[in-house]
Parts: structure tokens; sequence; C-alpha cells
């Protein structure tokens, strides 16, 4: 008598022609202060990596080392360049630059007065999560002005790399405002991830799948809620 039929549950596999994408947060850039503004590229807060981000970046080429990688994708902001570093020296990968994926602009809060204000939970900083509308913040960028160039750079890259496996070294309110889209979530709901964390999507006639979110197995065990917001 013959052994009855069975059926495993099946693996994920990548559609034929999608894009598989590694999303990575930047590593933790220097602290913000009154007397040391961050720097301003095209009107952006552009600070460099702090020592804990370049360690940070370190152990993120550690994990990834041995991944498949056709191409490194940076933003126009040096705390990408600086993460990404790492990886690429180890798999001889030279960085591509995506400005549309540099981090939300903040207006008048850009050079790191945004941290401030997050500290002192100013009115508007409240009102901007309240509303979860970046344009709460004086002379920011909106919600879908964000949401278009962001879909603008990702088609982009996914045209580029059909059947490939891609990283992304971006910004907390750029892999926020992905995800959310993706999901169908509220606008501020993936917003948090933790710096040089590992989010994964699969992009795919114009479709995303998140597979992954806020993976730090390479940074640490702890697993906690500690607030942490972009750039």
């Amino acid at each position: 008598m013959s052994e009855p039929k069975t059926y495993r549950q099946a693996r994920f596999v990548r559609p034929a022609g999608a894009t598989e994408i590694i999303l990575v947060r930047h590593g933790e850039s220097r602290a913000a202060s009154v007397e040391q503004p961050f720097p301003l590229v095209d009107g952006q807060g552009d600070p460099e990596l702090s020592a804990e981000g370049r360690e940070q970046a370190e152990k993120l080429a550690q994990r990834l080392q041995h991944q498949p990688i056709d191409a490194v994708y940076v933003t126009t902001l040096r705390r990408t360049f600086e993460t990404a570093a790492p990886l690429c020296a180890v798999k001889n990968l030279q960085p591509k630059v995506i400005a549309d994926l540099r981090e939300v602009h903040l207006g008048e809060w850009e050079g790191g007065l945004f941290r401030a204000k997050a500290h002192q939970q100013h009115p508007q900083f409240l009102a901007m999560q309240e509303k979860q509308e970046w344009a709460e913040i004086p002379g920011a960028e909106s919600n879908s002005q964000l949401t278009e160039r962001v879909k603008r750079g990702l088609a982009e890259i996914t045209a580029a790399h059909a059947d490939q496996l891609v990283m992304l070294v971006v910004h907390g309110g750029v892999i926020g405002n992905i995800l959310a889209t993706a999901t169908g979530s509220e606008p501020f709901a993936f917003l948090g991830a933790d710096n040089a964390s590992i989010s994964h999507i699969v992009a795919h006639n114009d479709r995303i799948s998140l597979r992954r979110f806020n993976d730090t197995n390479h940074l640490s065990e702890h697993i906690g809620a500690e607030l942490s917001m972009p750039t």
C-alpha cells in the first residue's frame, strides 16, 4: 500500500522579476547641540556617525557579508555613506546615490533642532505625533510629498534590479513611509526603526510585501520599546 501524499508548508520564494530589498536605517549619528548644529546639505541636517554608529556599521557588515547583494544604495546624506562603507569594502561594491530616498525634510527644525523639540515635547511636535503628519512642523514637507518622492526612488531601483537583492541604507522616516504604504497602516505605524536595523521587503508589479521589520540581532539581544525618531 502506497504512502499517502503529504503537503509541507511552503517557504517563501521570491517571485520571478521581483526585487528583494534589505532596508537599513543608518547607524547612530552624533548628538545635536545648539553650539554645534549639524551642517546642512540641500537644507537638510548632515551629521556624521557617532562612535557608536561606526561600531553598528561594522556589525551590520559582519551580519550581511555573505548575502548575495547585487547593489548598495545610499542617500545624499553622509550618515548613509558611512553606514554602508564597511559592507561595501568587504564586498567590493561602490554605493550608488538615490536622492529621492533622503530623510524627511524637517523645515525650520533642521540642523538638529528637531531632536531638541522632541526632547522638550514642544506643542508642534506633539501635534505632529497626534495627527501623524510631518507638515505640522514649520516648513516641513508633507506626508504626501514624502510618499511621492519615495515611490519615485523605489521605482527607479526596482526597474534596474529585477531578480536581484539590493541593500538600501536610508532613514527612519523613509523606512516608516515605505512600510506604511506597503501595509496600508497609519502613517507613523512603522516610525522608530532602530539605528543600523534591518527591514526586508519584496517589490513586484508595483506591490510591496513586508518580510521583516527592525531586525537588530546583529547589534544586541535586548528587546525594548525605546522611542527612536528620524534623523
